[in-house]
């Protein structure tokens, strides 16, 4: 018996397991939706908390993140393996970043007592905290899954500079591609919904 490949198998497989990941940060979103109705002036407050510097420079590492990550795949199709290392080495530097640039915000909120159930929060108005609550389930969540991406990408480079992924057989890295374009769109939503809370 001949193994077989099936891409297009692989694709639409891919696709629906995105699909569940949309549904899990929508329900995420929705909750968001829900508690930001009944408690807008302490989420507005909350949102003043938040540097949006910070938010903004994530933002940006992950659109160009997603850029390089979209080149490496053309590259790739044009059996320019370099360039799609590269591409991808970039992407997953991007990654590091934004986790790096995640670590120092949570620790700088956390040594400034501005986490779930704190002294700080518990204390002020409950909605203050909710706020926080959500902003750490989401974020570390999102956070869980830039990780997962980062090993997909790194598992796609290793697999080019070893020949397993080709011009002809681009599965993983098409697939790997698609769920970053995702975690780069769920940030998307995060962004505005904690930073530039109005």
């Amino acid at each position: 018996m001949t193994p077989h490949s099936d891409e297009t198998g692989k694709k639409l497989g891919m696709w629906l397991f995105l699909y569940t990941e949309i549904i899990l940060f929508g329900g995420l979103f929705v909750l968001y939706a829900v508690y930001f109705a009944r408690y807008t002036p302490e989420f507005i407050e909350g949102g003043k908390e938040l540097n949006r510097l910070f938010g903004l420079m994530n933002t940006v590492i992950l659109l160009i993140s997603s850029f390089t990550v979209a080149a490496a795949i053309t590259a790739i199709q044009k059996k320019e393996s370099r360039i799609a290392m590269a591409g991808l080495g970039a992407s997953i530097a991007c990654a590091f970043i934004f986790l790096v640039n995640k670590y120092f915000e949570w620790g700088y909120k956390i040594g400034h007592g501005i986490y779930p159930n704190s002294e700080r929060l518990a204390d002020g108005p409950g909605g203050l905290n909710i706020f926080f609550g959500l902003y750490y389930i989401i974020t570390g969540l999102h956070g869980i899954h830039i990780i997962i991406g980062m090993t997909l990408l790194t598992v796609s480079l290793i697999y080019i500079k070893t020949g397993r992924i080709t011009h002809s057989r681009f599965a993983l890295l098409e697939n790997s591609g698609l769920y970053w374009h995702l975690v780069d769109l769920i940030w998307i939503f995060i962004f505005p919904l904690f930073y530039l809370v109005i």
